[in-house]
């Protein structure tokens, strides 16, 4: 980053329109692979749209939660830098397609998201596993904990909430490795949806539980996408805490070279996301927060949730466009 762009504020409120159109065109890109059980051809499809919208942005950007190291991915890569270069430096955290299992198969929720804030305000995490707890908005801190078993969590939240732990659900990603924690959860009373992929989208629920249902998430997924899910809740409100999981020595080595040296260390939103930040998400499959990319002769339309932490705004941005111009 040049010294100019280390000196230009991140201004969001300019930058939020142009975030949203990167977001909107890295679905439109997979839209036409929805349902035709290509993962890897709808997840390159979505990077290639969002790095050449990136790079018509005026930033000094720099990718930190991307698509994986710089030798595992072309495009995208950690620490690859995007944008013209005559702008505010700025971290970027970006999941072209969040759920590109559930675009091949035509199932609920998967998304294109991605994330902007002041250079050095997004936790670089490492490609490897984190440990998540995540409730919306209106609790006191530290009402539910890492440290707490399944059903503390659940028990804590209930009386917060001022309910019975069987008006509580929980949101847990659909995997062996969870099999305990769901069995605990259910002895508890409360109610569990399962989902196949798509964890950001799973925080995200939480802070919008009037509308999906779901009270908290809980269970580990990607690093990455936990700082993703901070971002999200840092606008959207609600609480999120992640530790790093390690299951080899490799793993932990990729921890070092971010720049970890606490590898016990428990991470709330704010430290995950130390700034306030700008986020958006396009609906590609559709699902409770967002519908899916509709289509229609001629015609192909999406839905955008654009957020900024800075002033609480959430702006919800359909996109029309003639199927002929839909890179204009």
């Amino acid at each position: 980053m040049s010294a100019s762009a280390s000196q230009i504020d991140f201004d969001d409120r300019m930058l939020s329109l142009g975030l949203a159109r990167v977001a909107e065109q890295a679905a439109l890109a997979s839209a036409s692979l929805v349902g035709h059980g290509d993962e890897k051809a709808a997840d390159q499809a979505a990077v290639n749209a969002m790095r050449e919208q990136l790079n018509k942005l005026d930033i000094a950007g720099v990718v930190v939660i991307g698509e994986g190291e710089r030798d595992e991915a072309p495009m995208l890569y950690i620490g690859e830098e995007v944008g013209t270069g005559n702008g505010p430096g700025v971290d970027i955290a970006l999941d072209p397609l969040e759920g590109t299992t559930l675009t091949a198969k035509d199932m609920p929720n998967a998304l294109t998201v991605i994330a902007m804030g002041p250079r050095g305000s997004m936790l670089h995490a490492p490609d490897t596993y984190m440990d998540k707890l995540a409730i919306g908005p209106g609790y006191e801190p530290g009402v539910v904990t890492l440290d707490m078993s399944p059903r503390e969590r659940v028990e804590a939240l209930a009386k917060a909430k001022g309910c019975a732990p069987a008006d509580i659900t929980v949101c847990i990603l659909e995997r062996p490795r969870h099999e305990a924690m769901i069995a605990e959860v259910r002895e508890t009373g409360a109610a569990i949806r399962l989902i196949t992929d798509g964890d950001v989208a799973g925080v995200m629920h939480c802070a919008e539980s009037e509308i999906t249902g779901i009270d908290m998430y809980m269970g580990s997924g990607g690093a990455p996408e936990g700082v993703l899910a901070a971002a999200a809740l840092k606008c959207m409100g609600g609480q999120i805490f992640g530790r790093l999981l390690f299951r080899n020595d490799d793993e932990r080595g990729r921890a070092s070279k971010a720049g970890i040296t606490d590898f016990d260390r428990v991470y709330s939103r704010d430290e995950m996301v130390t700034a306030d930040v700008i986020f958006a998400a396009t609906g590609v499959t559709g699902g409770s927060l967002l519908p899916p990319i509709k289509r229609e002769p001629g015609w192909v339309e999406t839905t955008t949730l654009l957020m900024r932490s800075k002033t609480g705004s959430v702006r919800r941005m359909s996109y029309r466009t003639p199927l002929s111009s839909h890179e204009a």
